[in-house]
């Protein structure tokens, strides 16, 4: 059964001079990930070099799609689950961009806590 894959930016990138940085949003996200490590047996999680381009990110959802963190959707999702949600699309793949919404969505597909 196809995996959801998440996209999240290694820790300590360096940006030109600038460094060693982290992504709050990846940070938020990989919070999540360790308060419910079971999701890690649902998701494909992926860490992503900084620097761009990133090939991964634009195999899946597209070149002006390189932000991160991004969580693009390959499971059979009920549609109540992206209700209210920020989906976007690309490359025929949906996807999630929000640390808000990859949370909501994950609460309502895995059963874990709801961001509040």
């Amino acid at each position: 059964m196809p995996r959801d894959k998440l996209l999240l930016l290694k820790p300590d990138f360096m940006d030109q001079a600038q460094g060693p940085c982290y992504c709050p949003a990846c940070a938020t996200l990989e919070g999540l990930l360790g308060f419910y490590p079971q999701l890690r047996d649902v998701l494909d999680v992926r860490y992503l070099d900084f620097p761009r381009p990133r090939a991964e990110v634009i195999a899946e959802i597209g070149v002006e799609n390189q932000g991160l963190p991004a969580l693009v959707l390959y499971a059979p999702v009920p549609d109540d689950a992206l209700r209210d949600l920020d989906v976007r699309e690309a490359n025929g793949r949906r996807f999630l961009i929000s640390p808000n919404d990859i949370g909501r969505y994950l609460a309502r597909t895995q059963g874990i806590g709801e961001p509040h």
